[in-house]
C-alpha cells in the first residue's frame, strides 16, 4: 500500500518506533502523535510528520488526526505491572482508546488497527487461540485495562469502524529501552538472584510490525489476531542470553511462592517510597505462569512469520550493545546448528 497515509500513536515507544520505521521505508506518509515531553531523537530519523497531542486529550486528537486517513495504528499503551499506576493506566489504555475510536469514526478513517496484548486473555490453563475467553477482564489491572480497551474498539466496530485487534505475546527486538531489554541486561550481568519459574511465547518485533501492516490491508473487521512464536521458559531465556553474550548463567530457578512473597514485600515498600518496585504482585504472577498462545490465524490470514527466539534475542542484544545499554560480549559465541529452544518449538502450541 505505497503512498497511503498512516496516523500512529505510541511512535516513540518500542513497537511504535519499529512500526513507523517500517511504514516510512515502505512508502507510507506517516503522521506520528507524540506528547510535548517525548524524546523524539530516534523518531526524527524517519521521514515522518510529527504532531503534538495525547490519547487522553480528545481535543488534541481531533486537531492532530487528518480526515480520511488510510490507516490508524493505535499502538500507545501503558504497560506498567504495578497497582500504583492503576488510574494512570486506565486513562491511557481505556479512556485513550475510547478517544481514539471516537476520533477515527469522526474523521472517517478507513482502517483502525489496535495494538492490544496477549494479556487481554489473562492466565489461561493451556495453549489457547482467539476463541478463548478474555480472562483479563477479571485479572490484574494491566490485563483488565487491555481487555476493556478492546471493548472500546468493538463498540466502535458496532458504530461502523473497520477495526482489527492484534494481541502480541512477549515482543523482543530493537528500540526496547525498558521491557525485555531490562531482563536481558540483568541476565547478562548475572544480577538475578533466582530465575522466574514460568514460561511464555515470544515474538519478533519485525514480524509484529509486518502483521500490523497486513492487518490494515486485509484483517477481518472486529477480529483478534494472536501473535505468538517460540515457546521457552524464563530459565531457558536466561541460559540463551548467557550463551549469546559469552557469559554462561547457572542461576537456579526460584519457587513461585518465593516470587509472590517478594512481590508483596516490594509492594509494601513501594507504598512508603512511592516508587514502582522492581517486582510487584502482578509481575510475580506473570513470571510464575505459563502463558502460551497459538498463532495459526495470523499465520494464515496475515502471513505472520514467527522468528526463532535466538534470532530475536541476538538482534536485541546487538542493538543494546550499539546503544551502550550493555557491554560487549566477553567472548565470541560459537553458533550451534540446532538450538534446544528451537527444536520442536517453532510453533506457538
Amino acid at each position: 500500500m505505497p503512498n497511503n497515509t498512516a496516523f500512529v500513536t505510541g511512535g516513540t515507544g518500542f513497537i511504535g518506533l519499529n512500526l513507523v520505521e517500517h511504514l516510512t521505508k515502505s512508502g507510507w506518509d506517516v503522521i506520528a502523535l507524540h506528547r510535548p515531553s517525548s524524546q523524539l531523537t530516534h523518531l526524527r530519523n524517519c521521514s515522518v510528520r510529527l504532531v503534538e497531542g495525547s490519547v487522553e486529550d480528545k481535543a488534541s486528537l481531533e486537531r492532530a488526526m487528518p480526515e480520511d486517513v488510510d490507516a490508524v495504528f493505535h499502538v500507545a499503551g501503558d504497560t506498567s505491572q504495578w497497582a500504583g499506576h492503576k488510574e494512570r493506566q486506565w486513562r491511557t489504555n481505556v479512556v485513550g482508546t475510547r478517544n481514539m475510536v471516537a476520533t477515527a469514526l469522526a474523521k472517517r478513517s478507513r482502517k483502525f488497527v489496535h495494538t492490544s496484548s496477549i494479556s487481554a486473555y489473562g492466565f489461561q490453563m493451556k495453549p489457547f487461540d482467539e476463541t478463548a475467553p478474555k480472562l483479563g477482564k477479571d485479572s490484574f489491572n494491566y490485563q483488565h485495562s487491555k481487555a476493556m480497551a478492546e471493548e472500546e474498539v468493538l463498540k466502535g466496530v458496532h458504530q461502523g469502524l473497520d477495526a482489527v485487534i492484534l494481541n502480541p505475546a512477549n515482543v523482543i527486538g530493537r528500540y526496547d529501552w525498558g521491557t525485555w531489554s531490562r531482563f536481558i541486561r540483568l541476565a547478562a550481568n548475572k544480577q538475578l538472584f533466582r530465575l522466574p519459574p514460568g514460561s511464555a511465547c515470544y515474538c519478533d518485533v519485525g514480524a509484529v510490525v509486518r502483521a500490523h501492516v497486513a492487518a490494515a490491508e486485509r484483517g477481518q473487521t472486529g477480529h483478534n489476531y494472536l501473535l505468538g512464536g517460540d515457546v521457552a521458559s524464563y530459565a531457558e531465556i536466561v541460559q540463551l542470553v548467557g550463551e549469546l553474550v559469552g557469559r554462561p548463567n547457572k542461576t537456579p530457578v526460584g519457587r513461585p511462592i518465593a516470587l509472590r512473597i517478594a512481590g508483596r514485600v516490594s509492594e509494601w515498600t513501594s507504598m512508603i517510597t512511592g516508587k514502582e518496585p522492581m517486582i510487584s504482585p502482578e509481575s510475580a504472577a506473570m513470571l510464575s505462569a505459563n502463558v502460551i498462545c497459538r498463532s495459526d490465524k495470523a499465520i494464515s490470514e496475515l502471513d505472520y512469520r514467527p522468528a526463532s527466539v535466538e534470532s530475536m534475542l541476538k538482534e536485541c542484544i546487538d542493538w543494546m550493545i550499539a546503544e551502550g545499554l550493555m557491554r560487549s560480549a566477553s567472548a565470541p559465541r560459537q553458533s550451534r546448528s540446532r538450538s534446544p529452544l528451537r527444536a520442536g518449538r517453532s510453533k506457538s502450541d
